[in-house]
């Protein structure tokens, strides 16, 4: 976790160099026992950017992705947002962690690839792209990975039906003994 020490160096940093961005920092989950998780949003059009400076200067050095998800915010309530892909960034040598989310909305949800920055990012992102439907532009070779190519739906969309569109009643049945 962040101290809150830590995060208000790595906040500075960003307001010094992003001064026109709000990122709206808020803690993920408080409690008293443990030190407070922040989370900032950053507009699609600036990701690579904010990213690549989270990564590289000596105040933040986010040197490594642990996490990279995708959530579907449809019904939530007060969301603005359709979907947000989240990033868990840690900095191995300061021994901090930051998350922060970008959102996209229907009806072609995009937001830039960082496959660039972190090579971690690689089969999340085509994980996302594959059960949610988030396209990221850039990618070196977005195609699904959980899924088959063909399917044109996104099962962990909220709005996919609970039972499916039909897929599995076309597997071929495999017993033990033929297998």
């Amino acid at each position: 976790m962040i101290s809150s020490a830590g995060f208000e160096t790595v906040y500075a940093a960003l307001r010094e160099r992003f001064g026109d961005l709000d990122f709206a920092p808020a803690p993920l989950l408080e409690r008293a026992s443990r030190p407070v998780q922040m989370c900032i949003c950053i507009p699609p059009d600036r990701l690579l950017e904010v990213m690549r400076f989270l990564r590289d200067d000596e105040r933040c050095r986010f040197d490594r992705l642990s996490d990279l998800n995708g959530i579907d915010y449809l019904n939530f309530p007060d969301a603005t947002d359709r979907f947000a892909v989240t990033y868990t960034l840690h900095s191995t040598t300061l021994g901090h962690w930051l998350w922060s989310k970008c959102f996209a909305n229907d009806p072609e949800p995009t937001v830039p690839s960082v496959v660039s920055i972190w090579r971690a990012a690689d089969w999340q992102e085509r994980e996302v792209w594959d059960l949610l439907g988030v396209r990221f532009e850039g990618h070196p070779d977005l195609r699904r990975i959980m899924t088959w190519e063909g399917v044109e739906a996104h099962p962990l969309r909220k709005d996919y039906p609970l039972r499916g569109r039909g897929e599995r009643e076309n597997y071929e049945v495999v017993t033990r003994e033929g297998a």
